[in-house]
């Protein structure tokens, strides 16, 4: 499977992108950002456009993959409703739209948020935002689109996110981490399963367009298993 990432020095996409290196079965990532990952690989291949809501100078590189892990995305925190919309709508869509245009064989693996109803709508902007995004991009001429929806999510490895406000939250929740993640399955999960959870479904899909997070964590743990078996 050749992919492609999208926002791989973000939390998300940083365990994204280790899964991806990790798992044989992905032949090679094609990252896409303004930003070098800081990881050497052979798997890896990295490709800055100078504006992401224009791929033109990178067409050819984004062109025969199978796979993008769509983990781009903005806090609500630190950017006003417009802004976070610009970037939680406009550019998915742009850049879907293109990647779409030239992989009509591609799935296409977004990472969206718990609480998101496409139907109903919310009155909270970044919900409103990513349920918009997440409607326009199910209508899009992939070969499917999945909406993964992590409520909280646990950094490891090393990883951590880029906004100070996660990062203190994270580092105040942390000792109660482990505890959280195996009583609340349905609401926290981590960077491992998440990114073994997108790898999975974006290989061999999945019975329902949206994961909720307890999907997710039981993707990422039973490809955690089938990696312990037979590595």
């Amino acid at each position: 499977m050749k992919v492609v990432l999208f926002g791989a020095t973000g939390m998300v996409g940083q365990g994204a992108l280790r899964s991806c290196l990790a798992d044989p079965r992905v032949e090679s990532v094609l990252s896409v950002g303004r930003s070098p990952c800081g990881t050497a690989h052979p798997k890896l291949r990295e490709v800055p456009p100078p504006d992401l809501f224009d791929l033109s100078s990178v067409a050819d590189a984004l062109s025969g993959h199978d796979a993008c892990l769509y983990c781009l995305g903005a806090s609500p925190l630190t950017l006003d409703a417009k802004a976070y919309r610009r970037v939680t709508v406009d550019l998915t869509l742009s850049v879907a739209r293109f990647l779409a245009a030239r992989n009509p064989g591609m799935t296409f693996v977004y990472v969206s948020g718990a609480g998101v109803d496409p139907d109903r709508g919310t009155r909270v902007h970044a919900l409103g935002a990513k349920g918009e995004a997440e409607a326009a991009l199910a209508a899009l001429p992939f070969r499917a689109a999945y909406m993964l929806r992590p409520a909280a999510i646990r950094p490891l490895d090393g990883i951590r996110s880029r906004t100070f406000a996660h990062r203190a939250l994270y580092a105040l929740l942390e000792p109660f981490m482990p505890l959280l993640v195996r009583l609340l399955p349905g609401l926290v999960t981590d960077t491992r399963r998440l990114g073994r959870a997108m790898v999975r479904v974006a290989r061999e899909g999945f019975p329902r367009r949206v994961l909720s997070t307890r999907e997710i964590n039981e993707l990422g743990a039973e490809s955690e298993a089938r990696k312990a078996k037979d590595p």
